[in-house]
């Protein structure tokens, strides 16, 4: 079965015949073991220290449909190396750039995007409200601003709406997490340990995204609640909405308070908080157990894992843009 490798140290990728070699260096640029990894178990490659490979490596991993996603030294996704979209097909591209054209089909297929989020989002409230933490407040906000989504009729309206969902979102996570402040949401930098973590976990969850789209017809450059731009592949982050919820903050969640990740597993740089490497590690591993977790689908009647899930999605996104069938988002039951 093919997986996904986490290459944290920089090192060389080779190859090897049917085999990646991968020479990682430490800080003082001492070779380290090799790890070989043969390439039929290779789905993806995240890498977190700086790569060295040529053109011929690259042919090698393109032949054999493996993508590369980078991240800089402060875990920012920076790109992708993906190979020849060989599921591209006209009729949906044709279709799919028809449907961001026409400002009314764009507005309602984001406004699904939107709706999608916000309700896992309060099923995630829900949980914890369930289980004794006051987030009433933000629940209530929450529904507030969920009765305006329908009102827009423009994207920037309802990115403003989406907007004002995960900041009440964000403030319930003080309740929710023992023993950590999230005093705001920072980005670029993150300012303190849950930031951190909701920065890493979400270029985690749009690298998965990003994978799924290009294992179908869809193309991940065309997107519909955020605009397209000409350096990212935008359709993953509108997907990535319906599913950091779940797949993201959810693990958060689980790992802080069962303190897996402690204070001591970050260091501030500068105006920054960084995850120390075996942390950062250790989130990666758990991460990937989540999108192997299985459960019953209802519609299909047999149990599916969360990674294919979002695959699972971009289909349902394929029957809408052609007229087989309405988008309805992923909806969290438990």
């Amino acid at each position: 079965m093919k997986k996904s490798f986490y290459l944290f140290n920089p090192g060389r990728l080779s190859r090897k015949d049917n085999t990646l070699c991968f020479q990682p260096v430490d800080e003082e640029g001492n070779e380290l073991q090799p790890r070989y990894l043969p390439i039929e178990t290779v789905d993806n490659l995240y890498c977190f220290g700086s790569l060295d490979a040529n053109s011929a490596l690259y042919n090698f991993l393109g032949k054999n449909q493996v993508a590369v996603h980078f991240f800089d030294f402060y875990e920012h996704y920076t790109g992708s190396f993906m190979p020849k979209e060989y599921l591209l097909a006209g009729k949906m591209q044709v279709e799919q750039t028809k449907y961001y054209l026409s400002e009314k089909k764009r507005q309602v297929l984001a406004c699904k995007f939107v709706e999608g989020a916000y309700f896992n989002i309060s099923k995630n409230l829900a949980y914890y409200a369930n289980r004794g933490k006051d987030v009433s407040e933000s629940l209530r906000r929450i529904e507030d601003y969920h009765g305006l989504i329908g009102q827009t009729s423009k994207i920037n309206e309802l990115m403003g709406i989406e907007g004002n969902i995960r900041q009440a979102y964000y403030d319930a996570f003080e309740v929710i997490v023992n023993d950590f402040a999230m005093e705001g949401r920072s980005k670029r930098p993150p300012k303190n340990e849950i930031n951190a973590l909701i920065s890493f976990g979400n270029m985690l969850c749009y690298s998965v995204c990003l994978d799924q789209i290009y294992h179908t017809q869809l193309n991940p450059t065309i997107s519909f609640l955020h605009e397209p731009g000409a350096r990212r592949f935008s359709l993953a982050l509108d997907l990535s909405e319906i599913f950091k919820p779940l797949l993201v903050d959810r693990t958060i969640f689980s790992m802080l308070n069962k303190k897996q990740i402690q204070a001591s597993d970050f260091r501030q740089e500068l105006n920054r908080c960084v995850l120390k490497d075996g942390a950062r590690k250790l989130f990666v591993k758990t991460f990937e157990e989540r999108l192997k977790e299985t459960f019953k689908h209802r519609s299909l009647g047999r149990n599916v894992s969360y990674k294919h899930l979002v695959k699972l999605e971009c289909y349902k996104l394929q029957k809408h843009l052609l007229g087989i069938e309405e988008y309805k988002p992923f909806r969290m039951m438990w």
